[in-house]
């Protein structure tokens, strides 16, 4: 891989990273549909006329990946913070999701086989989400849920189980839930995914079931010193939610 491209796909990484950390799942609307995004590393086996190819097109997806990306966080004109005079705004989220998912669509569709490409159709089916096209949003998803790529397999995985929550259709978001509960991806770690389950069942009423699921996240989820993990300490908030404040 030469320097140009490494350079890009450090930009890209980085900028995924330093804008995802900043969101708590969730939390608001459009922040809950993201998660920590793991980049895996590819790798490409073949001809060096095949390889330089693929070096180059994953160096122009990754820049386009970017640009895509800071469309979508774009601010809304109503935002509370002061904006510099000439900023570009979008009247609101559903027209920088509309806006935003055209050019994930493009990635994905021109780069496909490349990182970026892969991550262009998962960020393809959130803006989906946003933008109230819950078709086709299930439809980028449901590709990216069955992805040879363990890691982005669950990210599609989490966020359709988003899709089918927020559509009344629960049962199918509690089998995705519970299949992730299971897994070992870095990306969705079974801890989040029986968070996102628990909340779900408080949703319904299901409290007893939301508590028992918690206080098994707050048992387990520790470091190899015992320290509690992320999970962990949102479940201890769940469970005694006054101790928290």
């Amino acid at each position: 891989m030469d320097n140009a491209t490494k350079h890009q796909l450090k930009k890209q990484d980085k900028f995924v990273a330093v804008t995802t950390e900043g969101i708590q799942w969730a939390e608001h609307h459009r922040q809950k549909f993201i998660i920590a995004i793991v980049v895996a590393v590819v790798v490409i086996v073949g001809a060096v006329g095949g390889y330089t190819l693929y070096s180059n097109r994953s160096s122009q997806a990754a820049t386009d990946f970017g640009a895509a990306m800071q469309t979508y966080n774009t601010p809304l004109a109503s935002s509370t913070q002061p904006l510099a005079p000439g900023t570009k705004t979008f009247p609101d989220a559903k027209a920088r999701a509309i806006e935003a998912n055209k050019e994930f669509a493009t990635i994905a569709s021109k780069y496909g086989l490349t990182q970026s490409g892969k991550l262009a159709e998962y960020f393809v089916g959130l803006t989906a989400m946003e933008a109230g096209q819950n078709g086709p949003a299930e439809d980028a998803l449901k590709k990216v849920a069955s992805s040879w790529d363990s890691g982005m397999a669950a990210l599609g995985k989490m966020a359709l189980a988003q899709l089918y929550q927020q559509t009344n259709q629960d049962a199918k978001a509690i089998d995705l839930y519970n299949e992730l509960a299971k897994g070992s991806a870095m990306t969705v770690s079974p801890g989040m995914a029986q968070l996102q389950l628990a909340e779900l069942y408080q949703s319904e009423g299901k409290t007893e079931q939301a508590r028992k699921i918690y206080a098994e996240i707050k048992d387990k989820d520790k470091d190899a010193k015992g320290k509690p993990g992320a999970a962990s300490e949102i479940a201890s908030e769940k469970l005694n939610p006054k101790s928290s404040k």
